[in-house]
């Protein structure tokens, strides 16, 4: 099988001597070519080009969930067609690894890369789905184009945590659990939407959500994880349904002990609830309006202030191996 392999070599787990590792037992079952990323959005530019040119049946991204998700927009450049485009295949390398370890795949790069080749052996696949994220007509945000996302999005609260995390490691800081605790802790202090959340989510025959403080758009469970344990925002969500949403209305300080401590504790049969909480499932389309510009991140990276948002979720969008 011909496979491209993306590399990011800034990934945060893995040194280049494991990379060409990892690569040289690749290669011993793959007509493998091995491409390492030289910029931002750089992955996305070489999947595009290995779909197009039809130069790869398998693509394989090796590194956190920033890259895979540059290599599933690149893939999917011109648009879902799961048996005409390149499979997709990740070895985790990042911090966190939320998408692999949805998949099901080991955690360690080195065990990954094992499970990998026997899945290719096997003949082990599915097609999953996905969630698009774009501008809506008639907003400040129209011309956005769209984008996909693997396993999450979120507007506000969430996307300023990872905004801070992203502003420490410009800084040099390592990408840690404790980081993103901190960041959550200063985030909270400085939220200025606490009590009255300014997020609206309509959807079509439906009355609107409105006062939302937090929303976060999940296309599986689990949403993320602490260390080695997984946090469930959406138990129900799944990479075989639409989108699922979770939305707190207060963000005061009896608000988020309770339901961080419901999370800390969610299992994928219990997720955040309460009085405060709103929870949808298996949706289609649908779009967040906020009153005042929100920081908007997709699959862990902070894409700016929005204050619209459209949402698309797409099933049966890309075969991966599993």
């Amino acid at each position: 099988m011909r496979a491209l392999l993306v590399v990011n070599p800034a990934a945060t787990t893995t040194s280049a001597r494991t990379r060409d590792v990892l690569a040289h037992a690749l290669a011993s079952d793959l007509k493998l070519e091995v491409a390492t990323t030289q910029y931002r959005g750089h992955a996305r530019d070489l999947a595009r080009q290995a779909a197009q040119g039809g130069t790869a049946e398998l693509v394989i991204a090796l590194g956190g969930d920033g890259t895979v998700n540059e290599v599933v927009n690149g893939l999917l450049h011109d648009g879902p067609a799961p048996e005409r485009l390149p499979r997709l295949a990740v070895v985790p390398g990042g911090s966190t690894n939320v998408f692999a370890r949805a998949l099901g795949m080991p955690n360690d790069v080195v065990e990954a890369t094992g499970h990998l080749l026997d899945a290719l052996e096997a003949g082990s696949e599915r097609t999953i789905g996905l969630g698009i994220a774009g501008g809506v007509p008639g907003t400040d945000d129209a011309e956005i184009p769209d984008r996909w996302f693997t396993f999450t999005a979120g507007l506000g609260f969430d996307a300023g945590v990872i905004g801070r995390v992203e502003q420490q490691r410009e800084r040099g800081k390592r990408s840690t659990h404790p980081l993103y605790v901190r960041q959550v802790l200063r985030q909270f202090l400085n939220e200025p939407h606490r009590r009255n959340g300014t997020i609206t989510l309509r959807r079509e025959d439906a009355e609107p959500v409105t006062e939302l403080s937090l929303s976060i758009v999940c296309n599986t469970a689990p949403w993320s994880y602490l260390g080695n344990k997984p946090l469930y925002a959406a138990p129900e969500a799944s990479f075989d349904t639409g989108l699922d949403v979770l939305g707190l209305r207060r963000l005061t300080p009896l608000a988020v002990s309770r339901y961080g401590t419901q999370l800390l504790t969610s299992s994928p049969e219990r997720g955040p609830r309460g009085k405060h909480a709103v929870t949808l499932h298996d949706l289609t389309r649908f779009t967040l309006h906020s009153q005042a510009p929100l920081p908007f991140q997709m699959d862990g990276d902070h894409l700016g202030l929005r204050t619209s948002v459209s949402f698309t979720g797409v099933r049966r969008a890309l075969r991966v191996i599993v």
